[in-house]
């Protein structure tokens, strides 16, 4: 039987449409098989601490708990990143070579990040001896805003339902309660080197400290508060130092239309020229705020490795925009 052009038009959408889920479906298998071997070859060896001479194999979802872990742990841990230079832990899936470390590990310290929500539980059943410590545990988040305006008036209101924000570790006075969790949990697994664990935390948080007087320092005289960010990933930051985040984007949405003009209505009226974004995320909107309010986009990361050095470094931009 002859095909027609528009048949046959249809028939290679429908089998391009067919490729594309199989592929999905068998990288997704694919992951799970690596993830599943490496949690068999990983299991026997999953006891308390570690051998003479042998790193603690941990593992954590972004690079800024790497360093905490680092600063805590010292020579005796090895840190296993799950979201590298450059990724966004709101759309990462792990890769095959993170799964089989992933199995290696004897603990796992979470977050909160949006990755974790889908894998978390398939990590557990691949590798039950591995132990999860939530490092947010006995924080007070906040609820992430819709957007700049319909998140604040419901918010006053009442009546705002939304996500929490967990970007704790924008947040010094967080980051201490954190390392505090890092170095307990830590002494719990190696209890010979507890006293390192907790003399390492000590230095730490004294060095948090001294970011914090910094920060202060930085941020005095600032003429306004208020700042405008793409994601929203610093309000813990604006809450412990006295700024006031703008959102342009939130709940992994971009901003409509009309929430766009809102923002750069306000933008213009708050006399702001900055409009901050992070190189992990799109900065379309970001560059269309900038244009039309005769300012420019600058780039901040939340996800550095070097936390200490970034946050000081994060404290001098606000300055500079705030200004």
């Amino acid at each position: 039987m002859e095909i027609k052009p528009v048949e046959s038009f249809l028939l290679k959408i429908i089998v391009n449409k067919v490729e594309i889920l199989v592929n999905k479906q068998f990288r997704l298998l694919m992951l799970m098989v690596a993830l599943v071997t490496a949690g068999c070859a990983g299991t026997a060896t999953q006891q308390p601490g570690a051998p003479a001479g042998e790193k603690i194999l941990v593992t954590v979802s972004i690079l800024p708990q790497k360093y905490f872990v680092e600063r805590i742990g010292g020579e005796r841990v090895e840190v296993n990143v799950m979201v590298g230079p450059g990724a966004d832990p709101h759309t990462y899936e792990p890769k095959p070579d993170q799964m089989k470390a992933l199995a290696g590990s004897k603990m796992y310290f979470t977050i909160g990040v949006d990755f974790e929500k889908a894998w978390l539980d398939r990590f557990q059943g691949a590798n039950p001896d591995l132990k999860f410590v939530d490092t947010t545990a006995g924080l007070q988040l906040v609820p992430m805003p819709e957007h700049a305006y319909e998140g604040e008036k419901d918010a006053a209101d009442g009546h705002l339902e939304e996500e929490l924000d967990t970007h704790t570790w924008t947040s010094p006075q967080m980051v201490k309660h954190q390392a505090e969790i890092i170095s307990q949990s830590l002494a719990a697994l190696d209890a010979e080197n507890a006293d390192e664990y907790q003399k390492n935390y000590q230095t730490f948080t004294a060095e948090i400290t001294t970011l914090q007087a910094e920060i202060q320092e930085t941020l005095q005289g600032v003429s306004t508060n208020k700042f405008l960010v793409f994601h929203p990933a610093w309000g813990y930051f604006a809450q412990e130092f006295g700024l006031e985040q703008v959102a342009v984007e939130a709940g992994g949405q971009e901003p409509s239309a009309q929430e766009l003009a809102d923002i750069i209505n306000l933008a213009k009226a708050e006399h702001i020229k900055v409009v901050f974004a992070q190189p992990e995320i799109s900065t379309r909107s970001a560059e269309i705020i900038a244009n039309e309010i005769g300012g420019k986009v600058l780039l901040i990361s939340p996800l550095a490795e070097n936390w200490l050095e970034n946050m000081a470094k994060v404290a001098q931009a606000f300055k500079d925009a705030l200004k």
